[in-house]
């Protein structure tokens, strides 16, 4: 399961940063304030369970209206701050 939640984030990065025509490290920066955050990912270091859920749900409540979710990657709901 881990593996496959961060296989989902490095997914969701890719799409993010082709989408918004920005670097992976900016959408590290914007989701996580740490720009090396995707790289480490990449790079097979880990994250907690409660960090990959907290940016999961960053994705979520700025996910472009254009620009479809991969249909195999659960969905949260927008957070009610960014609803």
């Amino acid at each position: 399961m881990t593996y496959d939640l961060h296989h989902h984030l490095i997914r969701l990065c890719d799409a993010y940063a082709a989408h918004a025509n920005i670097s992976h490290w900016r959408v590290a920066f914007l989701a996580r304030g740490d720009g090396q955050f995707f790289k480490r990912l990449r790079e097979g270091k880990g994250c907690t369970v409660k960090t990959a859920s907290a940016t999961v749900q960053w994705f979520s409540d700025h996910w472009p209206d254009d620009l479809e979710w991969p249909a195999d990657i659960p969905r949260p709901p927008k957070s009610k701050e960014a609803a």
